[in-house]
């Protein structure tokens, strides 16, 4: 067989690298099909006109596993994955290049080996059959260049899925530093509103100092100017000729006054432009000691009371007490009716007018007792009512609290007033009035025992008379020393000094 020398090109139809076949051989019809292997395309640089080789048989070569003739195939293939792998098959007769040593066995059909060249390129020697040959064709030799191809496509894919991971975890730090950037601004608008809630805080407490200030100054320029306008209403009275009352009235008619404080007020005053109606309305303007003072239960009328400022945060009306029996209890209907006695000392204010002042609204009692060994205590009713004279000045007491235990409320409740003068055994017998109930468990109206005890034979009675509150010692026959009684509005609240 004469040599061949075919240049051959061979480009993978795969697409990931060319491959260049070069082969010596005069005829041009090795590879002149296309259907040799499915992943190449072969082309001659040979002058295809004068090939005419008998022994070359296209119908042994119908299928993709067709090998060139039987000659020597070097491959040169760069390591690089897209360098262009290079093949150079030469005529197995004449040069044959191969990685076994000299003396060794001849090489098969089929068999190749592949070295490195000093240029970097894989150099591959394969052995193919001889051209038109009959006996079997070798083994797929362009296999090799399908895996490299495969390995080949692999690595890109893989390279652009590093790519793509890589770009991934750019856009993840890229996120995770506008987070950061975020988390630092949070912070800092964070330690921002504490510092303002801070400063806050400080304004608030300094405008709280402000307001007490500013209300303290209030309250002395409305007592000042409350002064000023009650001395007005005086001297335009006294101009006019007028009573108190004309006066009052006409600063009733003027509306409520403004706040004010009436600390320094002395006692026993005659008139007060404010018309009063309580101790407790002189309270709150600002009557803070305790003594006598004219209240005005309906226009026209006054009363001089007596005002307990002191006794549970003041404001009390007091309309009776005992304390050394200067002054008899042992009256009529009409003398308990319109009051006896003096506000400051032992006195009785009047049914009549202890019905307009429980009428004014709702009211509390408040007993306070002391026996003979100055042991105090007292008794708080919440709901206290005197009714008129029509409906005999009958008792509406409840609500009952104290450090006592009750003897009033319990059985005199709703029971009419009596006096010795009305026919009442039990008034007649006590020797006073009061709201008697067969006859009763208490009575502090009754007669005033010095030492306390006293007894029937002794005093030649009929019956208990003295100031009795049957619990203190759970006898009838023990008279208290001291006693008063005091009403005030149930709503009443103390205010705290300024």
């Amino acid at each position: 067989m004469k040599r061949q020398h075919v240049v051959l090109g061979v480009v993978l139809l795969t697409g990931i690298f060319p491959v260049l076949l070069t082969a010596s051989d005069e005829h041009p019809d090795v590879g002149h099909d296309q259907s040799v292997h499915p992943n190449m395309l072969l082309e001659s640089n040979a002058d295809v006109s004068d090939v005419d080789d008998p022994h070359v048989d296209k119908d042994n070569y119908e299928d993709a596993d067709w090998h060139p003739p039987n000659s020597i195939l070097e491959t040169h293939v760069d390591l690089t994955p897209d360098s262009p792998l290079l093949i150079h098959a030469e005529n197995a007769g004449t040069s044959q290049v191969s990685n076994r040593t000299a003396g060794g066995p001849s090489p098969q059909c089929g068999e190749f080996s592949g070295r490195l060249t000093d240029d970097g390129r894989c150099r591959l020697t394969a052995t193919l059959p001889p051209v038109g040959a009959s006996q079997n064709r070798c083994p797929d030799m362009f296999r090799c260049t399908d895996d490299v191809s495969q390995w080949v496509r692999e690595n890109r894919n893989r390279k652009e899925q590093l790519k793509e991971l890589r770009e991934t975890m750019s856009e993840l730090q890229e996120a995770l530093w506008s987070h950061r950037h975020r988390l630092t601004a949070l912070e800092t608008q964070a330690e921002e509103r504490v510092r303002l809630n801070l400063t806050f805080d400080r304004q608030l407490r300094s405008l709280g100092l402000r307001h007490a200030e500013a209300d303290t100054l209030l309250h002395v320029h409305a007592a000042l100017l409350h002064e000023l306008q009650a001395q007005f209403h005086n001297l335009s009275a006294a101009a006019q000729g007028a009573g108190p009352g004309a006066g009052c009235r006409a600063n009733a008619a003027r509306g409520p006054p403004p706040l004010g404080m009436y600390d320094r007020l002395p006692p026993d005053r005659n008139f007060l432009p404010l018309c009063p109606s309580d101790c407790a309305s002189l309270y709150h303007d600002g009557v803070r000691r305790s003594g006598v003072y004219t209240v005005v239960l309906f226009p026209g009328a006054t009363l001089p009371v007596y005002c307990d400022m002191e006794t549970d945060g003041g404001g009390w009306t007091v309309f009776q007490r005992r304390r050394d029996g200067s002054v008899s209890f042992n009256r009529g209907w009409s003398e308990y009716r319109d009051g006896f006695g003096e506000p400051r000392g032992e006195h009785w204010l009047g049914n009549r007018h202890l019905h307009l002042l429980s009428a004014q609204g709702d009211y509390s009692l408040r007993i306070h007792l002391q026996d003979w060994s100055h042991a105090d205590r007292h008794a708080l009713y919440h709901s206290f009512r005197v009714d008129d004279e029509q409906n005999h000045f009958r008792l509406h007491v409840s609500g009952f609290s104290g450090t006592v235990e009750d003897s009033f409320g319990w059985y005199h409740d709703q029971r009419p007033f009596s006096t010795p003068d009305t026919g009442n055994v039990c008034a007649e017998i006590s020797h006073a009035g009061w709201w008697f109930h067969q006859c009763f468990y208490a009575n502090l109206n009754g007669v005033y025992y010095q030492g306390g005890a006293y007894s029937l034979k002794a005093q030649n009675l009929l019956g208990p008379d003295g100031i009795v509150w049957f619990s203190w010692k759970d006898s009838d026959f023990y008279s208290l020393k001291a006693v008063a009684m005091m009403i005030r509005p149930q709503n009443f609240r103390p205010h705290p000094s300024p």
